[in-house]
């Protein structure tokens, strides 16, 4: 295999983050991007699971998490900045409350009307309670951990974007800290660079190249 695949999704946030690290790290990859609600049978031949983002290396190694993936292209990064060898312990639990506990409110806000049971306020108030956490980390530092981007920052960053864009008006309101930490990043080269469009990933036409590039 001449490059690593990897099966995306253009707007899933597991697939923009895997993205990010990849172009950060500038590595070359044939981008097979998706429909979810047509999903390729190879794709289940690769993973069972059947989600994106999902990467073949060059040694067919399957990975189909999105945190590992980005460890992976950090790792071979020898400049990356973004961990310090490996991922602390501080900030998997990050990365975890937000891929967990976060996530699942942020569905139910996005989602409101499928959840009936409590109102959108209510499911906002829960994500805003981990919100508030950054909000007050960002008072500190100009990153969620550092004054230098790092994993964290990366790996939260769509899903706060998703929070964001429910009700923008309200979120700059709210969080002032937050929004110019999103801002600083969904204007970066680096996001701009992954959130090209594609066609769709077609058997019978060439795959798509898409090459890393610098924030």
């Amino acid at each position: 295999m001449e490059y690593p695949i990897l099966y995306s999704f253009r707007r899933c946030p597991y697939a923009m983050r895997a993205r990010m690290a990849i172009s950060y790290s500038k590595i070359t990859v044939e981008l097979r991007e998706i429909s979810l609600k047509d999903r390729p049978k190879k794709l289940y031949e690769v993973s069972s699971k059947g989600t994106v983002p999902v990467l073949i290396t060059e040694n067919n190694q399957v990975i189909d998490e999105s945190l590992n993936i980005m460890l992976w292209a950090l790792k071979k990064n020898a400049k990356q900045t973004w961990i310090n060898k490996e991922i602390s312990n501080g900030e998997y639990k990050m990365i975890h409350i937000n891929d967990t506990i976060f996530k699942k409110s942020l569905d139910k806000y996005k989602y409101h009307d499928r959840y009936p049971k409590k109102d959108k306020k209510f499911y906002r108030l829960e994500c805003s309670k981990i919100l508030n956490v950054y909000e007050k980390k960002l008072a500190k530092h100009k990153y969620l951990k550092y004054d230098t981007i790092n994993i964290v920052d990366i790996a939260i960053f769509p899903f706060i974007r998703q929070f964001a864009n429910v009700d923008y008006i309200w979120f700059e309101k709210e969080f002032k800290n937050l929004t110019v930490w999103l801002k600083k990043i969904s204007q970066s080269n680096l996001f701009k660079s992954i959130m090209k469009k594609y066609d769709l990933w077609d058997t019978s036409k060439n795959i798509y190249v898409i090459l890393g590039s610098e924030t």
